[in-house]
């Protein structure tokens, strides 16, 4: 298993460098911004005072805009699960079934390598790019602290990330789950990027219309804390949405187990359903 998970972090290396990198400099950048801005909040409250209450409720309180958590927790953490959510999407929905359709991961099992040692691999590897990539972008915020007016206690800035590293775990364990049920990787993709964006609006709206709080329970955004975890972690939550994830991998793991290995190419639904296979 370690060595599948030294292989495919070596091969994740470009998404760490290319996520952690882009999304480090853009803290940097906002960072620098808030000097600027925090200059003009009462000009930047009276011109968001025209805007209508439902726009407000869809994109959060901009009450503390001239704060340092209230300017992250808009600036930054409030769109930050749509960005890292695509990169979850795009890993989840290929962490096995991009092998498979490129032809090489039948030949990978071909070697004294069982289905568990190197589902555990990929899987560990994903958790650990995101963790550094999450890593890198908390570097990014850090560092112009020094310079700039935004002052923020280093662990206290973390507790966000780890709301947002539970967000990247659970849509990509549901683009996993996807690749293993649907015939290949890009509806795998496909279907875990519309419940990721549905998921964003359902818990957009949830927050302007009351009849939808019931739906937007099932929503993994509806749990993510960005400018709230400055004010501590809610426990329950990161472990509800963990807990989740585990089962959803779990469950990918035994399907992964049952399916038959193409040599190449995208498959049908018989490929990706083992109860359609025994019926043939």
């Amino acid at each position: 298993m370690f060595t599948v998970f030294r292989y495919t972090l070596r091969r994740y290396r470009g998404q760490i460098i290319g996520w952690g990198v882009g999304l480090g400099l853009m803290g940097i950048l906002l960072v620098s911004m808030f000097d600027s801005i925090g200059t003009q909040t009462e000009a930047l409250n009276e011109y968001l005072s025209v805007f209508p209450e439902e726009f407000i409720a869809f994109f959060g309180d901009f009450s503390d805009f001239g704060s340092p958590e209230g300017f992250l927790g808009v600036e930054f953490f409030s769109y930050m699960p749509i960005i890292v959510g695509i990169f979850a999407v795009l890993i989840g929905s290929g962490l096995l079934v991009s092998d498979e359709e490129n032809g090489t991961l039948d030949l990978i099992l071909a070697y004294p390598v069982s289905r568990t040692a190197l589902y555990s691999g990929r899987v560990l590897a994903f958790i650990v790019t995101s963790v550094l990539i999450l890593g890198l972008t908390w570097v990014g915020l850090a560092i112009p602290m020094s310079w700039s007016s935004l002052k923020i206690d280093l662990d206290v800035l973390a507790l966000p990330f780890v709301s947002l590293l539970a967000q990247i775990l659970i849509f990509g364990a549901i683009s996993l789950l996807c690749s293993m049920l649907l015939p290949s990787r890009a509806m795998a993709s496909m279907a875990g990027g519309v419940f990721l964006v549905a998921s964003f609006f359902i818990t957009g709206l949830a927050k302007i219309d009351d009849t939808l709080e019931t739906v937007a329970k099932i929503s993994p955004l509806n749990y993510y804390q960005a400018r709230e975890a400055f004010e501590g972690l809610n426990g329950t939550w990161i472990a509800g949405i963990l807990g989740v994830a585990f089962v959803l991998i779990i469950l990918a793991w035994w399907l992964f187990r049952q399916r038959d290995i193409r040599v190449g190419g995208e498959g049908g639904w018989r490929f990706s359903l083992p109860f359609l296979r025994r019926g043939a």
